[in-house]
């Protein structure tokens, strides 16, 4: 009796139900170091956060541009009750205060070119960030005053000034002049109550005097450095904007969309044009008291990359534990079907060697293109594997089907992770075959044994 108790305890720990629970057990501790890469790519992913950071701050950041604005200081009264101590007589004053009227430019033109620069580098890391040559030109109408019921005695016209209201002043590598019909005028930086803005303000100049025609024409150019997008306040009556620029992965964001008909997005840079009406948006051309926030108008083109390497290595870890089940599921396969035993310490010298993958993977990225850290981490992999079990499986043809195997997995891999729109479709195409072989290839396994 004690005998046949025996026989049958080794029975069932020898049998395919076993080893299969015990592989599967072996495939859920296997993820314990697999979260410890995932950990570790999150780490190194933070470090280059960190120091894109203190590049841009260096370099210069987004670049959003509001103006030019037309600024004229006009007198306005306000009136107010003294009442004498004496006599308790009330007489009213009146005290004369300075406001401020803006107007916006009828015509509003501007023409970017935005070249990258890749020289920025801290240790190993690289960021990618641009230089952009912008130039604006447009005109002024004749301000309508009546429209903001100010009299015409009242306007300090000799007083008027241009304002431009754009973010981190210190990554204008320009002298910023403004020509104003012909007249040049320089530009000075204000105090901003507003953290997110920088006010550049001209000298003061004569309107009246200046203006020709009943309008003023300007025309100035910047040059800054900035990183990430460039986006814009469409202020003018009509407003247009055209960037050319050699990024090859733009998104075009903003509350307006850029022409369809001359949108150009190619390999070696793209082309986009915007031009948008007053009819377009929702306020004024002209304002008393102060310029108005109008960053919900914005527009224009961010600078990105698709898939950097960093999110390249998450994506491909996230696949880990798909790629250790179906290695092990290869070996067990083989097992069951050549009769031959593998150890549970041999399954978890396979495992090790696939875990291994990632970090090779993560570490050679960082000195080369993700493609290349690839090849040389999946091919090492394969390769040990296939060597490995060469002295496991005592033969060829298994070993030689093992790294053909592999290596059309990690291709498969590779692949999902390089496509975007049908990341989806040919992961679900890919894992639905991988199910009709392992169906195929374990039709014939007497799993009662």
């Amino acid at each position: 009796m004690q005998e046949n108790q025996i026989t049958e305890t080794k029975s069932f720990l020898q049998s395919n139900t076993a080893k299969m629970i015990m592989v599967g057990f072996l495939t859920l501790v296997l993820l314990i170091p697999l979260f410890f890469v995932q950990d570790l790519i999150r780490e190194r992913s933070q470090r280059k956060s960190e120091m894109v950071d203190e590049v841009t701050d260096l370099w210069g950041k987004d670049i959003l541009f509001y103006g030019p604005m037309l600024r004229v200081p006009y007198t306005s009264y306000e009136n107010f009750s003294v009442t004498d101590t004496k006599t308790k007589v009330t007489t009213i004053e009146k005290k004369a205060t300075t406001s401020y009227a803006y107007f916006f430019p009828n015509e509003l033109t501007n023409t970017s070119n935005v070249k990258k620069n890749e020289s920025l580098k801290r240790g190993i890391f690289n960021h990618v960030v641009f230089t952009a040559n912008m130039n604006f030109k447009g005109n002024f109408a004749n301000p309508d005053f009546s429209k903001l019921g100010i009299t015409e005695e009242n306007m300090q016209w000799d007083k008027a000034t241009i304002l431009v209201k754009t973010t981190n002043l210190k990554s204008i590598k320009s002298e910023l002049k403004i020509q104003l019909n012909n007249e040049k005028l320089i530009f000075e930086p204000q105090n901003s109550n507003k953290s997110d803005y920088c006010i550049l303000a001209s000298n003061p100049f004569n309107y009246k005097q200046l203006a020709r025609g009943g309008k003023v024409d300007f025309n100035f150019s910047i040059i800054y450095n900035g990183s990430n997008s460039i986006k814009f306040i469409p202020i003018g009556k009509i407003t247009k904007v055209s960037i050319d620029s050699d990024w090859d992965s733009p998104s075009f964001e903003g509350s307006f969309a850029a022409s369809h008909n001359t949108k150009d997005v190619s390999h070696k840079g793209f082309h986009a044009d915007w031009k948008i009406l007053d009819i377009n948006r929702t306020f004024s051309q002209q304002y008393i008291g102060a310029a108005p926030f109008l960053d919900d108008y914005q527009f224009g083109v961010k600078f990105i990359k698709t898939v950097d390497e960093y999110q390249q290595n998450e994506r491909a870890s996230k696949y880990g534990f798909l790629v250790i089940g179906l290695t092990f599921l290869i070996f067990f396969l083989i097992q069951s079907i050549s009769k031959i035993n593998i150890h549970i310490f041999q399954y978890s010298m396979i495992g090790l060697a696939l875990i291994m993958f990632y970090t090779l993977l993560i570490s050679i990225t960082e000195h080369s293109s993700f493609s290349l850290a690839y090849a040389i981490a999946g091919s090492s992999v394969v390769g040990l594997i296939t060597l490995y079990s060469v002295s496991i499986l005592k033969n060829r043809k298994f070993p030689m089907f093992i790294g053909v195997a592999l290596s059309v997995l990690y291709t498969f891999i590779y692949v999902i992770i390089q496509l975007e729109d049908y990341a989806l479709l040919v992961g679900s195409i890919g894992l639905f075959a991988i199910l009709a072989a392992v169906m195929y290839f374990s039709r014939k396994i007497d799993w009662n044994k």
